[in-house]
């Protein structure tokens, strides 16, 4: 039986969820697992930290050249072989004799996902068209259910059956994500770019992203002394990526992409905006359980905020896709920072719940209405067969941003701590915090933290109100956006 135009593009959103959740829930639920995992492979920390990191550092490292090579050889193809990756990387650590192997194997997985996550929010963009931002939010909001459902499930596959099975399971859910995928095929031939891939571009964008991301995780644990380098070679890198995009006649990354205003804004605001997200999320969490609670009540005080983005997410996305995403990019981020300056007022348990319950309800409002538009506003913003490399960019600015942030408000608390007669032995923000002067100076501390935080979301909505256009954003400007050329490309040298 034929299948429709709608039925074709809600199998694409179901593969397209199913294939991020596989990605988004490796993050999280072998964290559950890293004790037992150790325990079993006799890893020690540093093999527990690489377990992690490997993943991770792939992930972002390839986002860009996922996305180019998206748009170069089919979205859906691209998409469909990077979960047959992941599910055969997830075999692999499933069986991993010793640590090494689940090492490599993580990396693996961490390569296939960035293909995966890259490639699924272009396929919506190429699916869905001008309703982009309503399959975004559909997409955010599933998503967002199996990385709540995800720790939990892992735990209890964890502690009843064996820590491998984490890697299992992700076997059938890749079956039917490639099922799915397959079977939201459009009859008509879907967009692909005809132009070899920029190699050189995609080597020093990898390095690039990789050695900064790197810098960041361990510089914010250890301390940036012993990273400068890093940092050093990561400028590098980008700096030679982009002499080299510039002077390319196909680039893997078209610069004139940067000449549309509101790709360009929703990629700063995106920066800004994730990285007041991802310090806040990590920063209250401590904060909650310095203040007496357990990481369960921690995480149940903290869940209505992924609960209000699921039902709303999918709404605000809808209503940016009819009125333009200008509104919701200034609002959105604004409520973050309002949350962020309520926030520093909680300086007691008992004042969670009456002042620190209302910022969190601020916070879920807020997210939930700049998450699908921010999202979907970077994808339409240019011409579809840039689709690709468009999530590509957005998804590693949101992630640059989110580790940046963590580590300089890490620093910022370091600092007002050890400034308000905290010393260097004591933790800042430490659980059961006993001295009175250590917890002082730890109030001080969370309080600068806050302010960060803020600043950075109120900086985010200011380029939402000042830099985003909604005639753009509905088509009734002119988006220049095309390749260049090789008349272009000779003109440049």
């Amino acid at each position: 039986m034929a299948r429709t135009e709608a039925q074709r593009r809600r199998m694409t959103l179901i593969a397209t969820i199913l294939g991020s959740s596989l990605a988004f829930l490796d993050v999280t639920v072998v964290i559950v697992a890293l004790p037992t995992i150790e325990k079993d492979l006799n890893l020690g920390l540093a093999g527990e930290q690489w377990v992690y990191l490997a993943y991770s550092l792939a992930l972002a490292s390839l986002y860009l050249v996922a996305g180019a090579v998206g748009d170069r050889r089919g979205r859906r193809e691209v998409f469909t072989v990077g979960v047959a990756g992941f599910a055969l990387a997830s075999l692999l650590a499933a069986v991993a004799p010793n640590g090494g192997v689940l090492i490599g194997a993580r990396a693996l997985q961490g390569i296939a996902g960035a293909f995966v996550t890259t490639n699924s929010l272009a396929l919506l963009r190429q699916a869905y068209g001008k309703d982009a931002g309503r399959a975004v939010g559909l997409w955010t909001s599933f998503t967002g259910v199996v990385t709540i459902a995800g720790p939990p499930v892992g735990g209890a596959l964890v502690e009843w059956a064996s820590w491998r099975w984490i890697f299992l399971v992700n076997l059938p859910v890749a079956v039917a994500t490639v099922w799915f995928a397959r079977a939201g095929q459009c009859k008509r031939q879907e967009a692909t770019g005809s132009q070899r891939l920029d190699v050189p571009g995609a080597a020093l964008i990898a390095v690039g992203v990789g050695t900064l991301t790197y810098a960041l995780v361990e510089g914010a644990r250890h301390g940036f002394a012993g990273y400068w380098w890093l940092l050093i070679v990561a400028a590098a890198a980008l700096v030679a990526f982009i002499i080299v995009e510039h002077r390319k006649a196909n680039p893997m990354l078209p610069l004139e992409l940067f000449r549309i205003r509101n790709f360009t804004a929703s990629n700063v605001a995106t920066f800004l905006v994730y990285a007041s997200l991802g310090a806040s999320l990590v920063y209250v969490a401590l904060y909650l359980q310095f203040l007496g609670y357990s990481p369960f009540l921690t995480s149940v005080i903290l869940a209505p905020t992924t609960v209000l983005m699921i039902l709303l997410a999918p709404k605000f996305g809808a209503l940016a896709d009819r009125n333009g995403p200008r509104l919701y990019l200034t609002i959105g981020p604004a409520l973050l920072g309002c949350s962020a300056l309520l926030l520093m007022a909680v300086d007691t348990k008992a004042k969670v719940w009456y002042l620190g319950l209302p910022a969190l309800a601020l916070f879920s409002l807020g997210l939930a209405i700049l998450v699908a538009p921010i999202t979907a506003t970077a994808l339409k913003s240019v011409p579809e067969k840039y689709a690709g490399i468009a999530s590509g960019i957005n998804t590693t600015f949101s992630r640059i941003g989110n580790l940046l942030a963590v580590a300089i408000v890490g620093l910022v608390v370091t600092v007002v701590f050890q400034s308000n007669g905290g010393t260097s032995s004591g933790t800042p923000l430490a659980k059961d915090q006993s001295n009175a002067v250590y917890h002082a100076a730890s109030i001080d501390a969370w309080r600068a933290a806050m302010a960060v935080v803020a600043a950075l979301a109120f900086a985010g909505a200011a380029v939402g109100a000042i830099f985003i256009s909604n005639r753009e954003a509905r088509g009734e400007q002119e988006v220049e956006a095309e390749a260049p050329t090789p008349e272009m490309a000779a003109a440049k040298t």
